[in-house]
């Protein structure tokens, strides 16, 4: 899900305790960030997803991003494709908590929006039970990463042939040089034998 960058963003609410988001507040960087609202999230109990995002038009870069509550929005309805199947859990109820970060020139990150009010009640949620920011990505992010991973693998391929060849050139230079050894040592036994040869008939003489 993206958005255009040139829109602007406004606060809703203000963090004001310890461990709270607050507009202004910085970081060294997006997943610094992600972090900060995974950890705040399972302190207040609810379950971080990352969210929305924008690009620059410059370079392509990520520089704003939104990170929300898991119960933001709400699921698209689909035809029941059997009346024996069970239908699934309401997971979304339309919460509008969030926090939205923004890359400045100084390359920090700057909260620019936080909405601390869930429609919804929270429940602490166990440290080794919930969800670690990498598989809150979203579907874009994953993309990429498996995108990067097939370009890496590739390029990994690649290296190995070259190195393959090579080394093949290097068994054949060796065999090339052993055979060539060989020939000039028969070449030489051989002479050996012709002048002993002729020393032995020069010696009957």
């Amino acid at each position: 899900m993206m958005e255009n960058v040139n829109d602007q963003e406004m606060a809703v609410t203000k963090g004001s305790s310890d461990g709270e988001p607050y507009l202004g507040m910085e970081f060294e960087s997006e997943e610094a960030a992600k972090v900060f609202y995974d950890a705040y999230a399972t302190h207040m109990g609810f379950i971080m997803r990352v969210d929305a995002f924008r690009r620059s038009m410059r370079d392509g870069k990520v520089v704003w991003r939104r990170l929300v509550c898991n119960k933001e929005g709400f699921r698209k309805l689909r035809p029941r494709r059997s009346e024996n199947r069970k239908p699934r859990a309401v997971t979304r109820e339309g919460c509008k908590a969030m926090i939205v970060v923004k890359k400045e020139k100084t390359g920090k990150w700057v909260v620019t929006r936080f909405v601390k009010e869930h429609n919804h009640p929270l429940v602490a949620i166990p440290a080794n039970g919930r969800r670690s920011v990498l598989l809150s990505q979203t579907p874009d992010e994953k993309d990429v990463k498996i995108r990067e991973l097939t370009a890496e693998l590739q390029r990994e391929r690649k290296r190995s042939a070259a190195y393959q060849e090579q080394l093949e050139m290097v068994l054949r230079d060796m065999e090339n040089h052993s055979h060539h050894l060989s020939r000039n040592i028969d070449d030489i036994v051989q002479s050996v034998k012709q002048i002993e040869a002729k020393r032995i008939a020069a010696s009957h003489c």
